[in-house]
Parts: C-alpha cells; structure tokens; sequence
C-alpha cells in the first residue's frame, strides 16, 4: 500500500510518525509547499520520501493535513486516480467539497489529535453514506494503526474533535501542574514529570480497560476522612469542573 500525505505541520508531521510504525517508510510520500532544515532532519530520521506532485496519482491512501484556506486549492491540481481514497484532516473543509473535486473517490473527514505520532491518538471519523464498505474498510485500518477510532455523524465531530484535539494541551497543564507541586515538596523535576504522566496513563487505561465510570473510579480511591477526599472537595472549591467545562466550550465554539 502507497500512502502520500499532503503537509507537514504539527498534524501531518504526527501522522507521518504513526504511520511509519506500522508502515514501510518507502511507500510513504509527503507532499510539502516548502522544504526546511527541520523537515529535512525529520525525512532522514524516518525515511519517508518527498513527494512531486505527479507521484501521488500512485498512491492508495491521501491524507489531507493542510490548512483549511489552502486546501481546495492545492487538492484542485492533484492528478489523483480513482481508486485513491482521501483522507482529509484539513479542518473547516467540508467532504463535500473534496467530494466535488474528485466524484470518483471516497472522500472521509477525521479530526486527529497529536497522540497519533505514537499511535495512541483519538481519531474522530465522520460517518459517510458515500463511502464504499470496501474502501471503508481499508481507511479504518490505517486509522486504527494510529489510535482509537470513533466513528460519529457530522454533527458530533466537532465537540468530539474539540475533546480529542484540544483535551492534550489541558491534560499537559494539569500534568506541568502535578510536577510543580511535586517539586515545591521536594521532589526532583524529572521524577516529578514521569510520576505525573505515568499516574495519567494508568488511570486512563484504567477507565478503558474496565468501562467503568470514572466517578465510580474516584470514588473507589476517595476513603472516608483520606488525604484524597480532601484534594477532591480542594479542586471542587476552586472550581477545576467548571474550568474544563469552560475550556471545552470556549475550544469548541
């Protein structure tokens, strides 16, 4: 299987990462608007090729990782095949539009987070009617190689997206904020971020693995009169709920 991707920012450069994990570099071609030093470093760490434009007209797979007023006027001078199944993460694109420019094609829309560059990502999918079981099938594979996939109607991508998307920069400052007051009481900065991250990533698989609710989780850890009760009703009095309440819905305006 060929793979082109279309831009190399913060995005497309994480899921040029995912995907040479689970897929050989030479059949992965990225097509960038301008090379850098920092691009050229990151090609010959992973051995992706760069792309002309002609050499995506090969390709099985199109991720769409460029920004949205650029988009359909990039993807317009492709020479795509038919059998090319688009990918778009170009936000504020609408599969319609893509989908005008290439009728032949399956065209789908996820909103990606950056977690996909080690294959740990939340992908939101939108649900499409004119997408091919076949063609369906093969995208839900290379997705799934990147993360967890969760397919919902066009309605719902983008609170999801707001969650999956903006949620890693939330949970950095409430890790950055665990490591601060480990090191005001005496623990090593270092020690500090790899306590914090790792208290994360259990507790997050945790809920996944059991499917329980994580109030219920919260509650098994909350003994009666314990120091964590007392960090529960501290974060509660200072309002944290409400601050991510108030995050998501400013993020997903």
């Amino acid at each position: 299987m060929k793979i082109g991707i279309l831009g190399a920012g913060s995005m497309g450069s994480a899921i040029i990462r995912g995907l040479t994990t689970n897929y050989d570099a030479n059949h992965i071609f990225v097509k960038i608007h301008h090379e850098s030093a920092a691009l050229a470093s990151f090609q010959k760490e992973l051995g992706f090729h760069f792309a002309e434009t002609a050499t995506l007209s090969e390709v099985d797979i199109l991720f769409v990782a460029t920004p949205a007023p650029t988009t359909l006027t990039i993807l317009k001078d492709l020479p795509l095949a038919s059998h090319t199944i688009i990918i778009s993460a170009a936000q504020g694109v609408a599969p319609a539009e893509i989908q005008k420019l290439f009728p032949q094609n399956s065209v789908l829309a996820i909103i990606p987070n950056i977690p996909v560059a080690v294959n740990a990502g939340t992908i939101a999918l939108e649900r499409s009617q004119t997408v091919t079981p076949k063609d369906q099938q093969t995208a839900m594979k290379v997705l799934s190689s990147l993360g967890s996939v969760n397919t919902v109607a066009a309605e719902q991508l983008g609170i999801l997206g707001t969650v999956a998307g903006c949620g890693p920069a939330f949970v950095d400052i409430f890790l950055s904020a665990l490591a601060d007051s480990a090191v005001q009481n005496g623990l090593d900065r270092k020690t500090a971020y790899q306590v914090a991250a790792s208290m994360v990533a259990g507790s997050a698989k945790m809920a996944l693995t059991t499917g329980t609710n994580p109030a219920i989780l919260k509650d098994q850890v909350t003994s009666p009169g314990g120091s964590t009760i007392k960090g529960v009703l501290a974060l509660d009095r200072h309002g944290f709920s409400n601050a991510v309440n108030e995050a998501i819905n400013a993020a997903n305006e």
